[in-house]
């Protein structure tokens, strides 16, 4: 019978097409092979996805609990807690200024440099946040930056860029391993 090793392989086929789905509880950095193999999937895949449907509603606020303890340091004066909440590391990269991509020394550098000089906090807008979390462990951070410093007893400098944080939930801690700064029109 012909029939019988012919539905084998179909019906083979079917369970290990259709085993492989997302498994949220088992996230692993991506290898060059999978992200190869990710990428290929189909956008109606990527809709029908749990991780780009779920709302996260709990690490969203995790997040935005960080983002307030984030300008809290800031208000303080406290650099040392606000360079904690980076991970810091050989992947930390960032866009500023229309300039080259730089990563972490630099990041570090600059903030301690600038935010360092920080003497009054008179705003700390984010205006149109979103955040986007996927897998409940990573997280895209977007919002219209609305901040107005003092640098000693100049003027206020108004900062407004187009901001995008990515956050890493790591050791139950979300720290910014990447940063994207563009003026905003």
């Amino acid at each position: 019978m012909k029939t019988t090793p012919l539905l084998a392989v179909i019906l083979t086929f079917f369970l290990f097409f259709y085993g492989c789905s997302d498994n949220e509880e088992n996230v692993q950095e991506p290898g060059i092979a999978s992200l190869d193999s990710s990428l290929s999937k189909s956008s109606s895949s990527m809709e029908k996805s749990s991780s780009f449907s779920n709302e996260y509603p709990e690490a969203q606020e995790q997040i935005i609990k960080t983002f307030g303890e984030i300008a809290q340091s800031l208000i303080d004066g406290d650099i040392d807690k606000l360079i904690s909440f980076h991970a810091y590391s050989p992947k930390f990269t960032e866009f500023k200024n229309g300039e080259l991509r730089n990563g972490a020394e630099a990041n570090e550098a600059f903030e301690r440099e600038v935010f360092g000089a920080v003497t009054e906090v008179v705003k700390f807008g984010a205006d149109d946040l979103k955040i986007a979390v996927y897998y409940g462990n990573v997280a895209n951070v977007t919002f219209h930056s609305d901040f107005h410093l003092k640098f000693g007893s100049d003027d206020v400098v108004i900062i407004k860029e187009q901001t995008t944080l990515l956050f890493v939930k790591t050791n139950g801690e979300w720290k910014i391993a990447a940063e994207h700064h563009s003026p905003l029109n």
